[in-house]
């Protein structure tokens, strides 16, 4: 493990992170706000100690290549260090009242795409501010190591192990022979469905910076609002229905959206993962229509599938926006919208979670069993889309399945030990590895994170990093073994 060389790579991501508060300053020059010297000082710091690192780690051209550990320490070290940096602007700014705690909790519910806030009064804070805090998810959501793959050359050889680590899902898709053309294209399909919501939410009524914001929430499954009642506060249909559309295509894996705009769209409708996803979402948006409005809840079927369908989508894809408070539906809405946490969006999207694949993978598994129960003698393999799953992913999984559990049950129970009743502390730590945003109880969609102690603080900001790298690339920094030559 050559450290100098990961702090050299760290580096270059902390410079690039502050290279990008170059564009809130613009804004905070536009509004002429109080966020124009935190933005300020924070690029001053963050260019500083990232160039500082960059130029001080150097090393040889000959010897840039990294092997797979060290891209594994390089992502897993190089969130924790996003997030800190990506914390000053709340912290010169005095966001929120001279905690670091909650700079960092708010900074990194950021780049995971978490979307908990600890934010109460959203609308007082300075729109420059506002813009950076919702810059953070749609930097994070393609992945900061995914953008550095396609801008920074230096990477070379190395590349492979980054995107490996990044990308969301048990198998990453390349698409081209050279990792940084793959990662060209994702960002350039992120970037036109980016566009394409910002013009239609302005269709809407939002103004540019209202658009941006919440195009920035919606295509990297964040949740971050502009406003204090979140979507609800527009209180337009026209604007959930675009929402909800943009929420569910970046919770579908965007190695098929690339596909589709090619010109090859039976390849995404034969993809087992994505008509999965797809009949998830419709199913349950049709029960939770008909229930709510059997209810009573909504004086139309059509008002309940708005707010139906957002809800699930909003939910299964993990972005955290609310424009119902979904704890006043019957119990049976609610367990969908909870079994929908635990699943999350397609492998290769923006969406946390489980993730779909991961979910329909161990069905399978588990059939197969069952079925080599009745017939021992019988040889049937898992498959998706057609294709045959080797044995090493499918034991794979359920590593993370059962990892994944314990960190998510030890979460809950440190939340609890600070005094949350059960229902909000295990809500809160699935929230936060599942990189969901709201729970329930304490932390419901018309609430947030705000009352936890900076102990359940800090052991819940853990979680989003865990959950938004997939536990792995996290877990195994504190393996003795990693760092022994």
């Amino acid at each position: 493990m050559r450290l100098g060389y990961v702090l050299h790579i760290i580096g270059a991501l902390i410079g690039c992170i502050g290279l990008t508060m170059v564009w809130p300053l613009g804004f905070a020059m536009y509004y002429d706000d109080a966020g124009m010297l935190p933005l300020v000082y924070s690029i001053a710091v963050t260019l500083v100690v990232g160039f500082g690192f960059f130029l001080v780690f150097r090393v040889p051209k000959e010897e840039r290549g990294m092997n797979h550990r060290e891209g594994m320490a390089i992502v897993g070290l190089g969130w924790f260090a996003a997030g800190l940096f990506g914390a000053l602007p709340f912290w010169f700014g005095d966001v929120f009242g001279g905690s670091f705690t909650d700079c960092v909790f708010e900074s990194l519910s950021g780049f995971t795409t978490t979307g908990s806030s600890v934010l109460t009064n959203i609308e007082a804070v300075a729109k420059s501010i506002l813009f950076w805090r919702s810059l953070t998810h749609w930097l994070g959501g393609m992945g900061i190591i995914v953008l550095s793959l396609a801008i920074l050359p230096f990477l070379g050889v190395g590349g492979m192990q980054l995107y490996k680590a990044e990308v969301p899902g048990p198998v990453p898709d390349k698409l081209k022979p050279r990792i940084k053309d793959t990662a060209m294209l994702l960002w350039k399909v992120y970037l036109l469905f980016s566009l394409a919501e910002t013009i239609l939410l302005m269709f809407g009524g939002m103004n540019l910076f209202e658009a941006l914001c919440h195009t920035f929430a919606t295509m990297a499954t964040g949740g971050f609002s502009t406003r204090n009642a979140s979507v609800a506060a527009f209180d337009s249909a026209y604007i959930d229905y675009i929402i909800t559309l943009f929420m569910v295509i970046a919770g579908i894996n965007f190695s098929l959206h690339f596909l589709l705009l090619s010109g090859r769209p039976m390849k995404m409708l034969r993809d087992s993962e994505f008509r999965f996803f797809m009949g998830l979402f419709f199913l349950f948006t049709l029960i939770i229509t008909v229930v709510t409005f059997g209810a009573g809840h909504y004086d139309s079927v059509w008002d309940a599938l708005r707010f139906g369908s957002f809800q699930v989508a909003s939910i299964v894809t993990t972005t955290g926006f609310a424009t119902a408070d979904y704890e006043l539906w019957p119990p049976l809405t609610q367990a969908m919208l909870l079994s929908c946490m635990f699943i999350g969006g397609c492998a290769g999207s923006t969406g946390g979670g489980m993730k779909v694949m991961r979910i329909q993978l161990l069905v399978k598994h588990s059939y197969k069993e069952l079925i080599q129960l009745i017939h021992p003698r019988s040889v049937k393999q898992v498959k998706v889309s057609g294709l045959v799953v080797p044995g090493g992913v499918i034991s794979g999984i359920w590593a993370f399945f059962v990892l994944w559990l314990m960190l998510f049950t030890v979460g809950a129970f440190v939340v609890a030990a600070t005094g949350e009743d059960l229902l909000t502390s295990f809500s809160a730590s699935l929230a936060c590895i599942g990189n969901i945003g709201p729970g329930v109880g304490a932390v419901g969609p018309t609430k947030n994170f705000a009352g936890l102690s900076d102990i359940a603080k800090w052991t819940l900001t853990i979680l989003m990093v865990l959950g938004r790298l997939e536990i792995y690339t996290v877990v195994i920094l504190f393996v003795p073994e990693f760092w022994r030559k």
